[in-house]
């Protein structure tokens, strides 16, 4: 394998540049050289000898192109008739590249921390009315999805749908229950300590009572299933797009919607009712035990003051936003599945978003209905 060279000879008219021998990516460092010790650029007038190169690859040819110049690549065809057609085309491609390409331009940090701040801020908005949209989007898709199959019961997930409420529904009494007892006990508690300067302690009944079939009930609930609910949805379809089985899904002709989104959702929206009116349960029980043991109010007239204070209208108020926060709850868990890109770090993102975004919604909108609440009067 020759070494390639590069010799001008000056002494001739015109002067001519001889080049031969292999300029291949072996030979780099003593082209290099070669090319170093003849002053560039090439006068204009200038010939050149490519009778006697031999083998050409990419590397030489990038040498080439700056020993001739980009200009004179168009020239090859009537300068270096003999050349062959594949190396003059790769000659002419490896100086468009060269002649095309730039090198970046370095950003420059502003130095106006105010500036920089107010940007991040902008960018955060946009993502988030970004995030936005796509809920609004993916809603849509789900109810146009639930609307096309509700007549048709043949295309219901039955199975699917059963073990969905056994997973998000009776696996999750314990927690709720054990949860909502213990802040039923801790609310009675405070109450009677407040209430107990003012000689009002049998008004902690009604505290307890309102707290939870208005509030603490459904909102205690909805929170556990956003942290419990949300992410496994968010992980068991993350991990099926990562693992392409949603394309397969696709492949076969079902309907991802259909098959994932619907079941999941049916079932929260029939579970965390179910859920709610358990936690409310809960959290008079562990009201009624401090009143029990801490204000002597029997469990007798526990039951009575609620009865008589606290109408039916509160656990309607309470419980019909347990539908609302279970519907968005499993649209935002299983968008955020559909969101993963394939690493088990997106998994791992797209869960941890999916439960602030739930948590986030349910409160928002626990904060409207309250204060639409309290507007209307119920």
């Amino acid at each position: 394998m020759a070494t390639g060279s590069a010799q001008l000879d000056a002494t001739a008219k015109p002067p001519c540049l001889r080049v031969a021998g292999d300029w291949t990516l072996v030979h780099y460092a003593r082209l290099e050289q070669a090319i170093a010790a003849i002053s560039l650029p090439l006068a204009s007038d200038t010939t050149v000898d490519l009778s006697q190169l031999g083998t050409l690859d990419t590397a030489g040819a990038s040498l080439l192109v700056n020993l001739l110049g980009a200009g004179r690549l168009a020239d090859l065809a009537r300068e270096a008739p003999g050349l062959a057609a594949a190396r003059r085309a790769l000659l002419q491609t490896v100086g468009t590249a060269l002649d095309d390409y730039r090198v970046p331009a370095k950003k420059v940090r502003r130095g106006n921390a105010v500036i920089e701040v107010l940007a991040r801020i902008g960018r955060t908005m946009e993502a988030v009315g970004h995030q936005q949209r796509r809920l609004l989007g993916f809603v849509g898709l789900t109810l146009e999805t639930l609307a096309r199959t509700i007549g048709r019961p043949r295309r219901w997930r039955g199975t699917a749908l059963l073990a969905h409420l056994e997973q998000t529904g009776m696996d999750a009494v314990p927690i709720v229950v054990l949860l909502t007892f213990m802040v039923g006990a801790v609310v009675a508690f405070l109450g009677s300590t407040v209430l107990a300067d003012f000689g009002a302690t049998i008004y902690t009944v009604d505290l307890v009572g309102f707290s939870f079939l208005r509030e603490f009930g459904v909102l205690l609930t909805a929170i556990l299933m956003a942290g419990r609910t949300a992410s496994a949805f968010t992980a068991q379809i993350g991990s099926m797009k990562a693992n392409e089985e949603i394309d397969a899904i696709r492949a076969l002709g079902l309907d991802p919607m259909e098959l994932l989104v619907l079941p999941r959702v049916l079932a929260l929206l029939a579970a965390l009712p179910m859920l709610s009116f358990l936690a409310m349960i809960a959290g008079l029980v562990g009201g009624g035990l401090v009143c029990a043991l801490v204000l002597d109010i029997p469990p007798v007239m526990f039951i009575s003051l609620l009865k008589s204070d606290i109408g039916v209208r509160h656990f309607l108020v309470g419980i019909a936003k347990a539908p609302v926060f279970a519907f968005l709850i499993a649209v935002i868990g299983c968008l955020e599945g559909f969101k993963v890109t394939g690493s088990a770090e997106s998994v791992g993102a797209h869960t941890t978003s999916s439960v602030v975004q739930s948590i986030f919604v349910v409160i928002l909108i626990d904060a409207v209905a309250a204060l639409f609440y309290m507007e209307m009067g119920w």
